[in-house]
């Protein structure tokens, strides 16, 4: 299983170069972690609330095809009022990076199981994607969104790309988190 079998919605990021920069990126994120395909479609998305039925996965795919139609929403609802300030690659891009550092952050236990690694100690997923993102010369848009995404954001003010993902993010994980 290839990296656009596991996220299709890399496709919907039009500009080819971001496109394959995405890819490299998961790709090289994964190698780094020692992850196959198949082990980070099974993984919870997270490891800050028990018993999470949710992968890894499916919270990325999810929150991309959240932003993608709350993108659309506000387009169609706003038109021309809303033109050029919403770069939609720059919220794709974002939305599918902002959590690839969390395959540096878990690591597997020996014996089966997932837990935070070394590096969950000092950088959390945010700053090592970003880290990718600057590795491959991604647009600052994208290193915005996933900087700005989780807490370590807060006090900055968030683009409008950034707003929208933060939202979608963090209604997926509380939706997720309280059953």
């Amino acid at each position: 299983m290839g990296i656009l079998e596991l996220l299709p919605e890399i496709n919907e990021i039009r500009d080819p170069d971001l496109k394959s920069k995405v890819k490299l990126i998961w790709e090289e994120a994964m190698e780094a972690g020692d992850w196959t395909p198949e082990e980070i479609s099974a993984i919870p998305f997270t490891l800050l609330a028990d018993d999470v039925n949710v992968t890894f996965i499916e919270h990325v795919r999810t929150v991309a095809k959240l932003c993608m139609a709350t993108e659309a929403i506000l387009v169609e609802a706003y038109g021309d009022r809303l033109s050029g300030r919403i770069n939609r690659d720059h919220l794709v891009a974002g939305a599918l990076l902002a959590d690839v550092g969390k395959l540096l952050e878990f690591k597997k236990k020996p014996g089966g199981g997932i837990e935070f690694s070394e590096m969950h100690q000092y950088l959390r997923h945010p700053w090592t994607a970003v880290g990718y993102c600057w590795k491959y010369g991604l647009p600052a848009g994208v290193m915005h969104v996933i900087a700005t995404h989780s807490w370590e954001g807060d006090k900055f003010k968030r683009r409008p790309e950034s707003i929208i993902f933060h939202h979608m993010d963090f209604t997926d994980f509380e939706l997720v988190k309280h059953k």
